[in-house]
């Protein structure tokens, strides 16, 4: 049998869901404070998926302005019923639950239609008899009933399942296989405990019976390169096979610690004799795995980025909802041309950010800029964030008067320029780099990608998960800031570059 490797999304891709249509799979994944939001991906083998769009792509139905470092949207749902993709989630920076909609999965996507129902992780199911049914997580699993095209709820919410015992049950979904309802939690907490759980009725109000293997899917206290397995969603095939995704995620090191995100991993399902299904190897998964599916690889995603198109590519992303008039791909033709605000980047504002996430543990990033700040207050460079207060920042400023290029370390309250060099003019600007290893950043500069010298370097323990907090992963970005007031020049950027490396450790 064709064999794939796990992760299918590495990277920043946490709580996915999935649904079928015919011959060809659909998959979303939570985007938090980032813009615009809630990628959605295409796929025909479910192991190599192919970005189509965003399903949150418009300030109307995005709103971000203040949203804290992992605020905004969690957890979405995609579902697809009589032509109509539908899509629930939660912005928890101020909209709370709700549905958008689309005809066609690359959008356009409605504005959000409000769901008033209490909880986060919402997930919609459609039953043969056109009810459908509201279900979130709020001290266990709560259901309604609801009119899907209001959002009207047309029932109290009930408590239908509070789980197995584990804390934080969430990421509730319901399925429907032959004459029985199944019910999906997630439990344990998005961590090393957490935990796929099942139970299932006649009824989609319950009662529910728990299966005696709880739970299903787990890697807690197990030695294992993924661990923190959890928030699954089912899909089956038009062959009749069934599989899984959920997030997962790879740590490093000893205390173990992840920088990357929770990510997107590919389980084979089957049905056992009792009933319930079967996650895997015995509810475990490794970062090979067989399927029944014929694989068609995609094709590369390419390394540079010459701003040379009218639109930013889809894997770019903002902070927040950007202000317009901070980016420009026409003012100079073949730059991304950054005006300076004056946010800065531990601010909770939409500073002039555009970022990748970082999705494999041996990169380098490297960009092409040319700056002449005015100030020490201005700067423009490259950036390895986790969020406010955890990101390290290699820029080109102004230092006793004369060009420099700094590296500064921010971790938590502690806050460093660890190395700064006086530049000669250069009127071909500088080219900034980003070399990440598994256990550390090294930041360069050089006239050219042939000449980078390094400057310093940051462990990536302080920018993981168990030391900033919060349910993202690093970006890799580009930024120009006056911090306090609004640079004088812009920052224009040539190219931007994400190459690949060779990673020879293990997992």
């Amino acid at each position: 049998m064709p064999r794939y490797r796990n992760p299918i999304l590495p990277g920043f891709h946490p709580d996915p869901s999935v649904c079928r249509v015919g011959d060809d799979f659909y998959l979303v994944t939570s985007s938090f404070e980032y813009y615009p939001g809630v990628p959605i991906f295409h796929s025909r083998d479910l192991v190599s998926w192919r970005p189509i769009g965003h399903c949150l792509n418009r300030p109307s139905n995005l709103p971000l302005a203040g949203a804290a470092a992992s605020g905004g949207i969690w957890a979405p749902t995609l579902r697809h019923h009589d032509g109509v993709f539908y899509l629930t989630t939660t912005n928890m920076s101020g909209l709370g639950n709700f549905i958008v909609t689309a005809s066609a999965p690359e959008g356009p996507w409605s504005d959000p239609i409000p769901v008033a129902q209490p909880g986060i992780d919402p997930s919609l199911f459609f039953d043969d008899d056109g009810s459908v049914f509201y279900t979130t997580s709020h001290e266990g699993a709560l259901q309604s009933r609801i009119d899907v095209k209001s959002g009207r709820l047309l029932s109290e919410p009930k408590v239908i399942w509070a789980g197995t015992g584990g804390q934080y049950p969430e990421g509730p979904h319901l399925y429907r296989r032959g004459d029985c309802y199944y019910l999906l939690l997630s439990e344990g907490g998005t961590e090393y405990g957490h935990m796929i759980t099942f139970a299932r009725s006649k009824s989609p109000w319950g009662p529910f019976e728990p299966c005696a293997r709880n739970p299903l899917l787990s890697h807690r206290s197990w030695k294992s390169p993924i661990q923190g397995l959890g928030h699954a969603d089912l899909v089956d095939t038009p062959g009749g096979a069934w599989f899984a995704v959920a997030l997962g995620f790879r740590p490093n090191g000893y205390p173990p610690c992840y920088h990357l995100g929770r990510e997107t991993f590919l389980s084979p399902v089957t049905w056992a004799d009792d009933g319930f299904p079967i996650f895997g190897k015995d509810g475990r998964l490794a970062l090979e795995e067989e399927t029944s599916l014929e694989l068609a690889p995609s094709p590369a995603a390419p390394v540079r980025d010459d701003f040379d198109a009218r639109a930013l590519a889809f894997a770019w992303n903002y902070l927040r909802n950007p202000q317009p008039e901070l980016y420009s791909l026409d003012e100079r033709p073949g730059y991304l041309r950054l005006r300076g605000s004056a946010a800065g980047l531990d601010d909770l504002a939409s500073p002039a950010w555009l970022g990748q996430r970082q999705c494999h543990f041996a990169v380098q990033v490297a960009a092409r800029l040319e700056f002449d700040p005015e100030t020490a207050r201005e700067e423009a460079g490259l950036v390895a964030r986790m969020n406010e207060r955890h990101h390290y920042e290699i820029f080109l400023t102004r230092r006793s008067g004369a060009l420099s290029v700094v590296l500064r370390r921010v971790i938590g309250s502690l806050r460093a320029e660890v190395a700064c060099q006086s530049l000669p003019a250069s009127d071909r600007g500088w080219v900034l780099a980003i070399q990440a290893e598994r256990a550390k950043y090294v930041f360069c500069y050089g006239r050219s990608e042939q000449e980078l010298e390094p400057l310093g370097e940051g462990e990536s323990r302080y920018l993981s998960t168990e030391v900033a907090g919060g349910f993202t992963g690093v970006y890799f970005a580009m930024y120009a800031s006056g911090n306090g007031a609004p640079c004088a020049r812009p920052a224009d950027f040539d190219w931007f570059d994400y190459r690949v490396l060779e990673d020879t450790a293990a997992g």
